[in-house]
C-alpha cells in the first residue's frame, strides 16, 4: 500500500491529489518551486520540498530533483498529475527503477501511446476506428508523399508524431502547399519535441471532440466510465467540457467504450487513461490516448460517482477495481468551465495578485481551485486558476446552474476568461448542442 506520496505537480491538481490522499490515509509530500513556496497545497501537505527556482525546466520538469525529494522524505510513491512529467516515459521508468511506485501506466505503455504514429498503428490493430491517413510516418520521397495525400483526399493535416496540446499541426488544402507544410512541421516538431517524425491524416472539417475515460488495474480488470465532449476549444486547447457527450446514444457509447476496454486489455494498460476521438457524421475516429489523469476528469466523477484520483492511487497500490462495467451508471449531466488568468479578448496571460476571490456555491456546484484572496498568480506556468463544475439531473439544468455560478464567481485584481464562459453558456448553438470544434473560434471569439 502506498503510505507516503510525492505530488510532482502544482496548482489545483496538486491540491486535488492531496485531498484524495487524505481520504485514503496516505501522507503527502508537496514538491514546489521557489515561486510556489506559499501555495495552499504546500501549506496543507505533511511535508514539502523545494526542488528549484521558478522556471519549470529547473523545478517541476527536473526529474532527478523530484526523485530526490521522494528519497529524502522516505516516500514510496510519486503521482505526476497532468502536464510537466506526467507523460514522460523516461521519468516513469526512472521512478520505478529507483524503487518507487509510479501512479500511472508503465513506461513502455506511455512510450507506445505517446508516439502518435505507433499509437494509431496499435489502435488499428486493436480494431479501433482511426482517421484515414498515411498509416505511418512520412519519408523523404516527395512523390510518395504527394501520392499519399492524393489518395487520402484534401484537405489533410500534417501532425508531429511526438506532438500534443495542439502543437505540431498544419492543415493543407492544396497539393502545391503540401511539401512545404511537411518541411515546416518537421522543423517545428524537432524544435518543440526533439522528434521530427510527422504523419498525415484526412482533415475532418466539422467534427466534435469526444473522449472516453478508462480505468485498468494490475489484475486485468478494465472498465470505461463513459464519454466527455470537449469540442469547445480555442487553438486546440479545451475551454468547456461536459459529460455525457450530448447526442450520443447509449448503445453507441457502450460500443465505443467497450472497444476502448478491449484495446486496453490488448496493450496491458494500467491505471487511468483517456481515448480521444473526433466524431463526425455518426462516426468515431481515434486521435490519441492520454496516459494520465485529465484536466476535465471532474465531470466524469460527477456523473458516475467514482473518484478517479483515489482509484489511481488504489490501482498503483496493487488493489483490484472494486466494481465491474455493469456497476458503472451514468446519472445526470455535468459541465466544466476552465477559468484562466488571461485577458478574455486577447487571451494574453494575466498574472498578478488576486485582490478579491469569491467561489460560487449552491446545489450541484463544485470548484477545484488552489487560489485565494491575495494569492499571487505566477507568470511562469499554465494560466489555469480554477475549474468550475456544475451538475444537474439534465444538461439543461447543469447549464442553468453553471450560468448562476458564473454570475456569482468573483476574481478581482487580474483579468480572467469569466466573461467568455458567461457568453458560451448563453450561446444558442451551445445550448442546442449544435457545435463543432471550430464553433468557439468562428462564432464566439473576436479574431
Amino acid at each position: 500500500m502506498i503510505e507516503k506520496l510525492v505530488i510532482a505537480n502544482r496548482g489545483e491538481i496538486a491540491l486535488r491529489i492531496q485531498r484524495a490522499c487524505r481520504e485514503l490515509g496516505v501522507r503527502t509530500v508537496a514538491v514546489h518551486s521557489e515561486a510556489d513556496r506559499d501555495a495552499k497545497y504546500v501549506k496543507l501537505a505533511e511535508e514539502s520540498v523545494c526542488i528549484g527556482p521558478a522556471q519549470a525546466a529547473e523545478s517541476y520538469l527536473n526529474a532527478p530533483a523530484v526523485i530526490a525529494a521522494a528519497e529524502v522524505t522516505s516516500a514510496n510513491a510519486i503521482h505526476p498529475g497532468y502536464g510537466f512529467l506526467a507523460e514522460n516515459a523516461d521519468f516513469a521508468e526512472r521512478v520505478e527503477e529507483s524503487g518507487f511506485i509510479f501512479v500511472g501506466p508503465r513506461a513502455e505503455t506511455i512510450r507506445l501511446m505517446g508516439d502518435k504514429v505507433s499509437a494509431i498503428q496499435t489502435m488499428q490493430a486493436a480494431g479501433i476506428p482511426c482517421v484515414p491517413g498515411s498509416d505511418g510516418s512520412l519519408g523523404d520521397d516527395d512523390e510518395e508523399n504527394l501520392n499519399k495525400a492524393e489518395s487520402i483526399g484534401y484537405p489533410i493535416i500534417i501532425k508531429a508524431a511526438g506532438g500534443g496540446g495542439g502543437k505540431g499541426m498544419r492543415v493543407v488544402h492544396t497539393e502545391s502547399a503540401l511539401l512545404n507544410a511537411i518541411s515546416l512541421t518537421r522543423t517545428e516538431a524537432h524544435a518543440a519535441f526533439h522528434n521530427d517524425v510527422v504523419y498525415m491524416e484526412k482533415y475532418l472539417e466539422r467534427p466534435r471532440h469526444i473522449e472516453f475515460q478508462v480505468l485498468a488495474d494490475e489484475q486485468g480488470n478494465v472498465v470505461h466510465l463513459g464519454d466527455r465532449d470537449c469540442s469547445m476549444q480555442r487553438r486546440h486547447q479545451k475551454v468547456v467540457e461536459e459529460s455525457p457527450a450530448p447526442g450520443i446514444s447509449s448503445s453507441m457509447r457502450n460500443e465505443i467504450g467497450n472497444q476502448c476496454v478491449a484495446a486496453c486489455r490488448r496493450i496491458g494498460y494500467r491505471n487511468a487513461g483517456t481515448f480521444e476521438f473526433l466524431y463526425q457524421d455518426g462516426e468515431f475516429y481515434f486521435v490519441e490516448m492520454n496516459t494520465r489523469i485529465q484536466v476535465e476528469h471532474p465531470v466524469t466523477e460527477m456523473v458516475t460517482g467514482i473518484d478517479l484520483v483515489k482509484q489511481q492511487i488504489r490501482i498503483a497500490s496493487g488493489a483490484a477495481l472494486g466494481f465491474q462495467q455493469e456497476d458503472v451508471v451514468i446519472r445526470g449531466h455535468a459541465v466544466e468551465c476552465r477559468i484562466n488568468a488571461e485577458d478574455p479578448e486577447t487571451f494574453l496571460p494575466s498574472p498578478g495578485r488576486i485582490e478579491q476571490y469569491h467561489q460560487p456555491g449552491g446545489p450541484g456546484i463544485r470548484v477545484d481551485s488552489h487560489v485565494y484572496n491575495n494569492y499571487l498568480v505566477p507568470p511562469y506556468y499554465d494560466s489555469l486558476i480554477a475549474k468550475l463544475v456544475a451538475y444537474g439531473a439534465t444538461r439543461e439544468e447543469a447549464i442553468v446552474r453553471m450560468r448562476s455560478a458564473l454570475s456569482e464567481m468573483v476574481v478581482e485584481g487580474i483579468k480572467t476568461n469569466l466573461p467568455l464562459h458567461r457568453k458560451i453558456m448563453l450561446d444558442e448553438k451551445f445550448n442546442a448542442a449544435d457545435f463543432t470544434i471550430h464553433h468557439l473560434e468562428q462564432n464566439l471569439i473576436q479574431q
